[in-house]
């Protein structure tokens, strides 16, 4: 993923914020579908910590995909002991507010390229349109001025 702008969002089937994935405008695959092709991808890590949200499997969540074709990854823990690396690393740096670091529930986003962006949980997708737009034009002003 190294070059790419990245946004990452911890998903639950039945949680209230899986709306997120409905409607053009405000899912994390409109943002996918949007600039997958200007070196963005989207990430779903599925949780089950808030509230047994997303109890099912691997499989069985792939299948309940809500319409989406950006990369699922494996059922993860975002908080606790058993927290991925992936996880690990984005809360070490960028800390919530007052400087928590603890994921509050499903659907919080981290929006990664050089630095880290976070949001919350009701941020949505179409919210952080205009950051992602901002870091793709910074990135290809970038490549243009080293590289091409």
């Amino acid at each position: 993923l190294k070059g790419k702008v990245v946004l990452i969002v911890d998903v639950a089937s039945k949680c209230g914020f899986t709306s997120q994935y409905k409607g053009a405008a405000f899912r994390p695959q409109a943002l996918y579908d949007k600039y997958k092709e200007r070196d963005f991808v989207t990430l779903g890590f599925p949780c089950n910590q808030f509230g047994g949200q997303e109890p099912g499997g691997d499989a069985a969540i792939g299948e309940l995909n809500h319409g989406v074709n950006f990369p699922l990854m494996k059922k993860s823990d975002v908080n606790g002991d058993n927290t991925s690396p992936v996880y690990q690393w984005l809360k070490k740096r960028k800390p919530g507010l007052m400087g928590l670091t603890k994921i509050k529930w499903n659907f919080e986003k981290f929006l990664v390229d050089r630095n880290v962006n976070r949001w919350a949980s009701t941020t949505t997708p179409q919210a952080i349109d205009a950051t992602v737009e901002k870091l793709l034009a910074e990135y290809f002003a970038f490549c243009k001025r080293h590289i091409l």
